[in-house]
């Protein structure tokens, strides 16, 4: 199956459905953050609207934490980008400079990759919350563009009316230019939405509005794989819990981040940087946990932070911490570490949290 079907696929299947709500005044916005048409100087020409059948584009439903904010901002998980842009458009008589017609509208954009596709998707659904006088009965249209280290392959934004019923939406696939030889290869690539307002009554569209969504930064560089593979610009948790798999290992590394203020862990900016050179992997190992060191029966040396990490034993300067703990719970909790990285692309010294639950 291709990138672009399986992405599809997925997106109908894991979702749900936003349901979009009234926005009140956004908080703490800059303008920067806001995506406005401005006024539009469009004279009335006094035609009745013309009616547009509803395009046949089903959206996809964004995330359910998606409606939880419509403040200008986006919010990124490791594989998906959401937010919710208040604009407006204004109509004005050019001979007079009357206002003539208002419009209140959210831009929701939402985009989707996956961490062994060398696609992404990229939504943009426009819902009208209100419209008066010559601004009732307008269209909306676009296209979607790529810049940086990706190319467009699929942008379908038709004309679609817009009402209270009745929404416009705008769905794009990008691919990345990164090829899969020579490996080590990154690069992000930034997609942007275009649409602009249409309305029989006046003389001209609007200008182009445009929302660009946060940088996909795809790869082949990921130890472990030969897939190409994309992510968001999200920095993910390592989660190990006191009362799960690995007790020991996290009663540890609870203990190195709360007495010994070492870094990584939840909540804090002090992050984790992955290491993947084997043999300083080796150092850090080494000097945390000496093979002088005597071992109890059915015990192993565990050494925080990790050793694959640039903070560790040797590369980290020597800050760290070393513990005997399950022999069972340090294999398996390493390899849940592996998995980890794996899953979510982590690359050479990409920034991680541990998150120690209870």
């Amino acid at each position: 199956m291709g990138g672009r079907s399986r992405i599809r696929s997925e997106i109908d299947q894991l979702l749900t459905r936003l349901v979009p709500r009234r926005p009140g005044t956004p908080p703490g916005c800059s303008a920067a953050d806001q995506q406005h048409p401005g006024d539009f100087d469009g004279e009335p020409t006094g035609r009745p609207p013309h009616p547009l059948d509803r395009a046949a584009i089903n959206p996809w439903p964004a995330p359910t934490w998606c409606e939880d904010h419509t403040d200008s901002t986006w919010y990124v998980t490791r594989f998906k980008a959401c937010g919710v842009f208040p604009g407006d458009v204004t109509v004005h008589d050019v001979r007079t400079g009357r206002v003539t017609g208002k419009m209140h509208y959210l831009a929701v954009g939402y985009s989707y990759s996956k961490r062994d596709i060398k696609a992404w998707a990229y939504q943009v659904k426009l819902v009208q919350v209100n419209a008066s006088g010559d601004a009732v009965g307008s269209s909306a249209k676009g296209k979607g563009t790529c810049s940086g280290k990706c190319k467009v392959t699929e942008s379908k934004f038709p004309s679609q009316a817009m009402g209270r019923d009745r929404e416009a939406v705008g769905q794009f696939f990008f691919d990345t230019t990164i090829k899969a030889r020579p490996k080590g290869d990154k690069g992000a690539g930034y997609g942007t939405a275009h649409w602009n307002f249409a309305n029989s009554r006046w003389g001209a569209p609007t200008n182009d509005i445009t929302l660009s969504q946060p940088s996909v930064r795809c790869d082949n560089a990921l130890p472990g794989t030969s897939q190409i593979g994309c992510v968001m610009p999200y920095i993910p948790e390592m989660v190990y819990a006191k009362r799960g798999e690995y007790p020991e290992l996290a009663k540890h590394i609870e203990y190195a981040q709360n007495t010994k203020r070492l870094p990584g862990k939840h909540g804090t900016t002090r992050y984790l940087t992955r290491l993947t050179n084997k043999d300083k992997i080796k150092q850090n190992r080494r000097k945390a946990c000496p093979s002088s060191r005597p071992r109890p029966a059915g015990k192993q040396c565990d050494e925080y932070p990790f050793a694959s990490t640039w903070q560790g034993a040797s590369t980290g300067g020597g800050h760290f911490n070393w513990r005997m703990i399950n022999a069972t719970q340090n294999e398996e909790g390493g390899k849940a570490l592996a998995r980890f990285y794996l899953y979510n692309r982590i690359l050479e010294k990409d920034r991680f949290l541990v998150w120690i639950k209870p």
